[in-house]
C-alpha cells in the first residue's frame, strides 16, 4: 500500500466537506419551514444561498487541486443533521422549538468552520493560494453566520424557549 501524503488527507477531507454542504443545503429548507421565529426562519433561508455559494466555491477547489468535485459520506454531519431533524419532530409547537433548531444550526456551523480552518491551512502548505482565498472565504462566511444565530439566540429565541405553553 502506497503510503499517503497530505494531497491524499486534503483531497479526503474536501470530499467529506463538499458531501457535507450538499446534505446541508438539503436539510436548510426543512428547518426554515419548520422554525417559528421569522427572524429564525429567515436566518436559515438566507443561509441556503450562502451554501449554494460556498458549494460552488468547493468545485473550484477541486478544479484547481486538479479533481473531479466528488463527496464522500461524512458520518459526522449526517449526526448532527439527524439531531436537527429530532428536534424538528420531537419539540415541534413548543417554545422550544427555535432554540433547538438554533443549536443543532450551531453545531453544523463549528464543524463546518473546523473544517474549512484546516482545509485552508493544508491548501497554504500545499502552495494553492487560489483555494487558500476560496476557503478562507467560506471560513468568514461560516463564522458570521455562527456570530449571528449568537445574536438572534441572545435576542429572543433562547428567551422565548423559556415560555411555557398557554
Amino acid at each position: 500500500m502506497a503510503e499517503k501524503a497530505l494531497e491524499d488527507l486534503f483531497y479526503d477531507m474536501l470530499k467529506d466537506v463538499y458531501y457535507a454542504e450538499r446534505r446541508i443545503v438539503k436539510a436548510l429548507p426543512k428547518m426554515a419551514k419548520g422554525a417559528q421565529s421569522p427572524k429564525l426562519k429567515a436566518a436559515f433561508e438566507k443561509h441556503i444561498e450562502e451554501t449554494e455559494g460556498q458549494i460552488e466555491r468547493l468545485q473550484k477547489v477541486f478544479e484547481i487541486f486538479g479533481k473531479r468535485a466528488v463527496g464522500k459520506t461524512c458520518p459526522a454531519i449526517d449526526g448532527i443533521i439527524e439531531e436537527g431533524e429530532e428536534i424538528l419532530d420531537e419539540f415541534k409547537g413548543s417554545s422550544a422549538l427555535d432554540a433547538g433548531l438554533l443549536a443543532a444550526a450551531q453545531a453544523v456551523e463549528h464543524y463546518e468552520m473546523a473544517r474549512y480552518g484546516t482545509l485552508k491551512t493544508w491548501a497554504g502548505m500545499l502552495g494553492l493560494n487560489d483555494a487558500v482565498k476560496l476557503l478562507d472565504e467560506t471560513l468568514q462566511q461560516e463564522g458570521d453566520t455562527d456570530h449571528a444565530l449568537t445574536a438572534l439566540a441572545e435576542a429572543s429565541v433562547n428567551a422565548t424557549a423559556m415560555k411555557k405553553a398557554a
